[in-house]
């Protein structure tokens, strides 16, 4: 079944783009300009959305995301204790002496 071709999207490009784009169409089997271009763009357009909405994939969550980002929790007891075992690891003799570290975790 055919698709039906009811909407149109006129763009401006120099002739050395358009020389470009028109010898990769047909270089790539495409029969016409058109036809890549629109193949070209939906693939780019899913993959561009699919990649936006893997990890937030709502505006709410994104609202959420940034507003945490810009207005963090102050930091509670478990994060405190990590932070003072991390530094401890630092400041120890042989920062690279994780058996040790985890013992005393």
């Amino acid at each position: 079944m055919a698709t039906l071709i009811n909407d149109r999207i006129d763009i401006r490009i120099s002739k050395e783009n358009k020389d470009l784009i028109k010898y990769a169409a047909e270089i790539s089997g495409f029969k016409t300009v058109s036809e890549f271009i629109v193949s070209l763009a939906k693939n780019e357009a899913k993959r561009i959305i699919e990649e936006e909405t893997k990890l937030l994939k709502s505006m709410d969550d994104k609202g959420l995301f940034v507003e945490t980002l810009l207005n963090p929790p102050a930091p509670n007891k478990a994060l405190k204790s990590a932070l003072d075992n991390y530094d401890d690891l630092l400041n120890s003799s042989n920062p690279h002496d994780f058996d040790s570290f985890r013992k005393k975790s």
